[in-house]
């Protein structure tokens, strides 16, 4: 799951990467939702992350855009597999 904001350059990354590893996932993209900051303000006290994009793979917070490109050529195969996104 990513939360995003459309016009966000990181949040585009993020969604890049995913499609380019085939991945499943979906998109929430809190600038389009009109409970979008209600939304954005519970993640904050989820993850302790305000900031988008805000991205969970299998239930677990993963992190914004930069801890998910570090991932990308260790875990993050193994943990999409494991989460059944690919």
């Amino acid at each position: 799951m990513v939360f995003s904001k459309s016009y966000c350059p990181y949040c585009k990354a993020t969604k890049t990467l995913l499609r380019d590893m085939n991945a499943t996932f979906e998109v929430y993209e809190l600038d389009k939702e009109s409970d979008g900051s209600a939304i954005q303000d519970a993640l904050e006290e989820i993850s302790n992350q305000r900031t988008v994009p805000n991205v969970f793979i299998g239930q677990k917070h993963i992190g914004g855009n930069s801890d998910l490109q570090a991932l990308k050529k260790t875990a993050l195969p193994g943990m999409l597999q494991k989460a059944n996104a690919l």
